[in-house]
């Protein structure tokens, strides 16, 4: 059966993440406000400690993909992971990241890149790619979303090590809907546990969080 596409969103849309970053930089600049952490810190948290619990060593080349204000970087590079770049399509969300990580965590790195339309091979390889959010917002564009998804999938390929782990966390697609996605490239590793709610007599959660391994 093929996958039913989301409805469209600006949360797909260049302009929309543009704007929000611009007006997140003037916050920070004003009164040194980062900006939100995107589903929920308890949501990125759990992400951060399964990661840090997961036995890869803290030089392992990790990448986080739509990256924003630099955050789940920053909480890696406090528990001692050394080997981090954080990626945005968004040059306002790069120049965020840098001001916010400036002082603290001067060892980020952090570039624009496109995951769509630019070259992986430009950033070298990765034992661990991390995303929150950016595949849902690839999913969610007015344009190409079914091409641009598929296009997504094998960037992730191509920049994870024949050991490389990557870990996605959506707000727009469950467990079993994202493990369709990727099963032709990868395979599922484990389910990161999630709060459940129960409505209607179904259970579901906010977030859904799942860790691929390359086949």
């Amino acid at each position: 059966m093929e996958e039913s596409e989301l409805d469209s969103s600006e949360l797909g849309t260049y302009k929309y993440w543009k704007e929000a970053y611009t007006k997140e930089i003037s916050n920070f600049e004003d009164h040194g406000d980062p900006g939100d952490v995107w589903f929920g810190e308890e949501s990125a948290f759990r992400v951060i400690d399964w990661i840090c619990k997961c036995g890869i060593d803290k030089d392992t080349p990790i990448i986080d993909l739509g990256c924003g204000n630099g955050h789940t970087l920053s909480e890696l590079a406090k528990e001692g992971f050394t080997n981090l770049l954080g990626v945005d399509y968004c040059m306002e969300a790069i120049t965020l990241a840098e001001k916010v990580a400036k002082s603290e965590y001067p060892i980020l790195k952090f570039q624009v890149f496109d995951i769509i339309t630019d070259d992986v091979k430009n950033l070298g390889s990765f034992g661990l790619a991390h995303d929150k959010g950016t595949y849902d917002a690839v999913s969610l564009n007015p344009e190409n979303a079914k091409e641009n998804r598929r296009k997504y999938m094998e960037q992730i390929v191509d920049m994870l090590t024949d050991t490389g782990l990557f870990v996605i966390t959506s707000c727009n697609w469950t467990d079993a809907e994202l493990m369709r996605h990727f099963s032709e490239k990868m395979k599922l590793k484990c389910v990161i546990p999630t709060p459940q709610f129960k409505f209607g007599g179904k259970v579901g959660s906010v977030v859904s969080s799942v860790v691929f391994e390359k086949i």
